[in-house]
């Protein structure tokens, strides 16, 4: 094993750029597929006629596919269709369609948590379903669901790695690379490569822990 070699100013710094793309790539994904998963929710919540039970059976299904193979689709069997998205894109909508599912359940238990009675009060007094929605069950369901939202995050940070499969230049890649020319680096290389995923997803989890308790 060779750290001296391994940490070299040029690999320290091709690592960086790799985790930059897998820290972009992820932030991308986290916002859309929360953006995403919120209208599913809501869609669901509000069984919508006939578009909540389209909306239900597609998550059911993309949430019992692995992931890898949805990433797969995205880069190799669109442009099959005439749908040609780059490596990055790819990516993303994968990870969002993935994710999106499953924190369209997370964010639609939130939902459910909140006491009907509370519901039924406003609108008695007058709010109509959008204003009941918005004022009174989504900032009370928003505060219960962020733990498990940010560890579902954190999944999704994790998840990134799964797109080395199609070339995506984040860090997983990057390692690879250097690996692939030194035999005695890959040990400090995934060393360094752990410490770059734990240093941000224990960073996400703290900040989950103490949003909780602070709205305990």
């Amino acid at each position: 094993m060779d750290f001296i070699g391994a940490y070299s100013p040029e690999n320290l710094t091709f690592l960086l750029s790799g985790f930059m793309v897998t820290l972009k790539v992820a932030a991308i994904a986290i916002v859309l597929s929360f953006l995403l998963g919120t209208i599913i929710a809501i869609i669901r919540y509000a069984k919508v006629p006939v578009l909540s039970q389209i909306v239900a059976v597609a998550v059911n299904i993309i949430r019992n596919l692995p992931l890898l193979l949805i990433i797969f689709f995205m880069r190799f069997a669109l442009p099959e269709v005439g749908i040609n998205l780059d490596i990055m894109t790819a990516a993303i909508a994968g990870l969002t369609i993935f994710e999106a599912a499953l924190i369209s359940e997370l964010i639609r238990s939130g939902l459910n948590s909140i006491d009907k009675g509370q519901i039924e009060a406003a609108r008695s007094s007058g709010l109509n379903y959008i204003q009941t929605l918005w004022h009174i069950v989504l900032p009370q369901a928003v505060q219960r669901m962020v733990p498990p939202t940010v560890s579902q995050f954190i999944a999704l940070l994790k998840d990134t790695s799964l797109a080395v499969v199609i070339s995506l230049p984040e860090l997983m890649h990057h390692a690879r690379i250097i690996n692939g020319g030194h035999q005695d680096y890959v040990i400090p290389i995934f060393i360094m490569v752990a410490f770059m995923y734990f240093t941000v997803n224990y960073l996400l989890s703290i900040f989950a822990k103490r949003f909780e308790a602070k709205h305990a």
